[in-house]
């Protein structure tokens, strides 16, 4: 069955970086477009941003845009997010999923100190 497990949350200072890591089992990874997703405490759930199934293509919320980077290495079935210059805003669970069908991993909590 599809498994995705994210790690690399953590809490940082305002300004500071995180680099988050999602390990995909289950499923062919290398084909399948992904994404990550966030959820703040007492906010719906946002999209963060998203790779296509190659790595070549790369979108953002503009919430995002300039600070984060997103990444995938098919070979270590893995997904990647870079987060610099973060913001006590970004402060949430941080979900990675697939793109087209659904499915979710558990979450890592990222926690941002002004």
């Amino acid at each position: 069955q599809v498994q995705l497990v994210e790690s690399g949350g953590g809490l940082v200072q305002a300004g500071g970086s995180l680099r988050l890591s999602c390990a995909a089992s289950g499923f062919g990874f290398s084909g399948y477009a992904m994404s990550w997703v966030r959820q703040g405490p007492g906010k719906g759930l946002e999209w963060v941003s998203a790779i296509n199934s190659l790595g070549g293509t790369t979108t953002y919320a503009d919430s995002v845009k300039g600070r984060f980077t997103i990444s995938r290495d098919n070979a270590k079935r893995t997904l990647y997010l870079q987060m610099n210059s973060l913001k006590p805003e970004d402060a949430a669970v941080y979900y990675c999923a697939t793109y087209y069908s659904g499915d979710w991993g558990q979450g890592t909590q990222v926690t941002v100190s002004s």
